[in-house]
This record gives structure tokens, C-alpha cells and sequence, in this order.
């Protein structure tokens, strides 16, 4: 992770965006400052711990989950070639007033506080990671909101742990750590920040910089923007479940996909009380919140014009976040170079000003709560969309499978609609999951989208 954390903050006047310049050097130093004397409080025992931090990862079908806690002690940890058995630890979770056991699944020792996916995970290093069981009950780290996990976790060593030499490591003892802090890869790489408009409307949001940005502020290189339109369940003024409750932002920022497509990710949330005076009486089509948002949009751009590539202004969104982009898409037709809209719906009448936007739709055709053909509010659904856009002039692609393929059969199958849809010289596709396929819930059709990398790749290749 780099050194811009949830408790950065951009400073935004009305009217004007400012982004600080992040020396991660500088923010390292002072990460390690702190976990040094907050450690030295917390040291005990025959293996003094400097610090415990929950790490948790943002999961493809919404859940936001604590899957390890990295304990970081005051010396090296080297096995030479053994393995700690998850047994030599307890790790407990006080989450609601209740008090349950964790199920740790792998031991570690590493040189920083993350999890290593590897079979043969870890190298000597002063953290310990210990991998938690993602499936566990108690495993969540957000409802509605983000659950109250400071102190919340305990972690003690119950065996000790040798070298296959049978060199003590580690000695198991009566004392237990608590968690200092929580760690959110990606997540906490987005600075936080609101912008007020020109009528006094506040609109929180999250912003990731690109890492070149980052460390050359005075860059003259361009970056696309990728706006990111939450669905209705994370309307809150908490500025994080936007980038929780979901990978739709988190795709666009994780490093893998960095170093492919540099590229700005900002991710506004929508405040409570929750906006009901759009015309179908939800969220991004509220009157004020969509003008705060176009204008949010444009400052943005304006503040940053010598780094924010206007050809390449993306929109993607969800569920009520994709009736958002069909109802902006049409408000400003000019503004944007492509849209992914996942399980929305909109007004029929609006496609005739969007037929020449790029967008790969997707939508199950059993979803209960926006249905594919009747939409809500008396707005129709993707499918009746599309026919409207294909009717105003628009040539759809379209495809239909099983939403819950393996990932490589899953792309192969969008990167056959793609090859179809380049043959017919067509800027639309619309992707269907087959009933009954779609995993925990039907409308969340979104969980492979964003996890598609021919779609991903796709959307990065458009140009106004």
C-alpha cells in the first residue's frame, strides 16, 4: 500500500478541487513513527509486540471482510523452513456485543502487513500474519455502515513455535494484543474529501491518485478519469461504503490494473437523508444531487486540466448507479467517452441522445429488484434500454451465460461478443446472465463485471 491512508484529506473549497501533493516517503516515515510508540505501550510478555492491525479486503460479491490480522513484533521472524500451524493461534472478534472465536486458516511471518496469496506464502520479516477464515459469520467488517473494529479483534499465542531444528521462535503466552489499527489494500489509497457547490449542496467523495501524479504533481501527463455512481445501498455519510460495499471502485485503483491503465477513480457518495425527488424518486437523478455531481465533474477537470485526459472521461455504475449514468449520459452526451451500467434502468425516450456513446451493459434476467424488462419506478429495465437504443439507431451486440462461469470461461465468452461486435461495427453491447446463475443474489449482477478484464480492457480503449 502506498502512504496516502483514509485519514487523508483533500481540501475542497466551493467551486475548486485541491489535490495535496503525497510524498509516500514522507507518510511511510511517519506510518512507522507511529506504530513505534503506540508499540512500545503495547509491548509485553517474552515476544513484545509493537502493534496489531486487522487487514481486510474489499470481496467481488459485497462483503467487506477481515481476513487476517498482521501482528508486527520488536524482532525478526525466521522459521528456516518451517511452518506454524494455525492451532499456536486464538484469535477472537468482539463485533455487535458478542464475542466469538475467528477460524485461523494460515500462519505467516512477513516483511509487511499484507496478505501473500502464494501457496508457499511468507518470508522472514517482524510481521506475523495471521489469515482468517473469510466464510466465518462473524468475518464482516460493515453492515450498513463500517462496524466499530477498533480494539474490537484479540489475538493470542497458545503454542510455541519452533524452527524444524526445534530453536524457539516465538514463545506462546497469557498475554493477548488488540488491534491498533485497520488496513484496507486499495481502499485506503483513496484520499478522502467533499466538494460543495455553487448552492451550497455537499458531496463527499473518494479519489485515487495515479502513482505518477503522485509523485510528479507538476506532471504534464494525462490521465483518464474514471467516475464511479454507487447503488442505493450505499447512500450514507459515512465516505466509505462507497468503496466497500463493492469492487467497482477498488477495480479501477488496484495496482495490477494501475500499471495497465493509469487513471484517476473518484467515487462521490450520495448523502442522507436519502434524495427522493428525482423523477423516478431515487439518488443520481435527484435534482440536486445530479447538479452537484455535474459540477463536481467539471471542476475537477478544470482544476486538472494539464493532467486529465478529457477524450477519455469514463462512467461506470450499479443498480441505481446505473440509472444514474443513463439519465447524466443523456443530460451531457458530449462529456463522456464510454459507460458500464450493471442492473439499471432508465427513460426510453432519453437513448435517442445517446447512440453514439460506447457502453457494455449488463443486467440477470431474473433480478427481483430492478427486473430486467420493467425496471423500476415505471422506467424500464436494460433489456426494454437497449431495444430503444437499437431503435434510435444504435447496433447492440448482445450475449447471454451463466453469470457464476469460471473467470476464464466467463471472459472468453466476452471476448467473443467483443469480436462479434467489432465485426458489425458496433458500440453497444449487452451482456444477459442466465436465470438462476447470478451467486448469492440475483441483482447483483455486477460481482464479474468488475472482475472482467476484457470488459475493463474495453472500456480504457474508447475515445471521444
Amino acid at each position: 500500500m502506498r502512504g496516502i491512508t483514509r485519514r487523508t484529506v483533500l481540501t475542497v473549497a466551493t467551486g475548486a478541487v485541491t489535490v495535496p501533493a503525497v510524498s509516500t516517503a514522507t507518510a511511510a516515515a511517519a506510518d512507522t513513527t507511529t506504530a513505534t510508540s503506540e508499540g512500545r505501550q503495547a509491548a509485553s510478555g517474552p515476544n513484545p509486540v509493537l502493534r496489531t492491525d486487522l487487514v481486510t479486503r474489499v470481496t467481488p460479491r459485497n462483503n467487506w471482510l477481515v481476513t487476517a490480522v498482521a501482528v508486527q513484533y520488536s524482532h525478526r521472524i525466521d522459521l528456516r523452513g518451517g511452518v506454524i500451524p494455525p492451532t499456536a493461534f486464538q484469535v477472537k472478534a468482539t463485533v455487535g456485543k458478542q464475542t466469538a472465536a475467528r477460524t485461523v486458516t494460515r500462519v505467516y511471518p512477513n516483511t509487511v502487513a499484507e496478505v501473500d496469496d502464494r501457496p508457499d506464502p511468507g518470508r522472514p520479516g517482524d510481521r506475523l500474519i495471521v489469515e482468517l477464515d473469510p466464510n466465518d459469520s462473524n468475518a464482516r467488517a460493515a453492515g450498513t455502515d463500517p462496524l466499530p473494529l477498533d480494539r474490537a479483534y484479540s489475538v493470542r499465542q497458545v503454542a510455541d513455535v519452533r524452527t524444524p531444528g526445534g530453536e524457539l521462535v516465538l514463545r506462546a503466552g497469557p498475554f493477548a494484543s488488540r488491534n491498533n489499527e485497520i488496513l484496507t489494500p486499495v481502499v485506503d489509497d483513496f484520499a478522502a474529501g467533499s466538494f460543495t457547490d455553487s448552492s451550497g449542496f455537499e458531496l463527499d467523495f473518494r479519489l485515487y491518485l495515479p502513482e505518477g501524479f503522485v509523485h510528479n504533481p507538476q506532471t504534464r501527463t494525462r490521465y483518464p478519469l474514471v467516475l464511479t455512481l454507487h447503488g442505493g445501498g450505499e447512500v450514507a455519510d459515512n465516505n466509505m461504503t462507497q468503496l466497500t460495499s463493492n469492487r467497482i471502485a477498488v477495480t479501477f485503483a488496484k495496482p495490477e490494473r494501475q500499471r495497465r491503465n493509469p487513471a484517476f477513480v473518484l467515487a462521490p457518495q450520495i448523502p442522507l437523508p436519502r434524495p427522493m425527488d428525482g423523477p423516478d424518486g431515487t439518488d443520481w437523478t435527484d435534482a440536486k444531487v445530479q447538479a452537484a455531481l455535474i459540477e463536481l465533474i467539471d471542476t475537477f477537470v478544470s482544476e486538472h486540466s494539464r493532467n486529465v485526459d478529457t477524450d477519455r472521461l469514463y462512467v461506470v455504475g450499479l443498480s441505481s448507479g446505473g440509472r444514474g449514468i443513463y439519465s447524466l449520459l443523456a443530460k451531457r452526451p458530449e462529456l463522456f467517452a464510454a459507460a458500464l451500467p450493471t442492473a439499471g434502468w432508465g427513460d426510453p425516450a432519453a437513448m435517442e441522445r445517446i447512440t453514439h456513446i460506447p457502453m457494455w451493459a449488463d443486467h440477470s434476467v431474473d433480478d427481483p429488484v430492478v427486473p430486467y424488462r420493467e425496471g423500476r419506478f415505471g422506467n424500464p429495465g436494460t433489456w426494454t434500454l437497449m431495444n430503444a437504443l437499437e431503435a434510435a439507431g444504435a447496433p447492440v451486440s448482445r450475449g447471454e451465460w451463466a453469470n457464476d462461469l469460471p473467470k476464464a470461461q466467463f471472459e472468453a465468452r466476452s471476448r467473443e461478443l467483443l469480436r462479434r461486435a467489432r465485426a458489425a461495427h458496433s458500440h453497444v453491447l449487452f451482456t444477459s446472465y442466465t436465470s438462476g446463475t447470478t451467486p448469492v443474489n440475483p441483482h447483483f449482477a455486477w460481482a464479474q463485471t468488475y472482475e472482467n478484464d476484457v470488459v475493463i480492457d474495453w472500456l480504457f480503449e474508447q475515445s471521444r
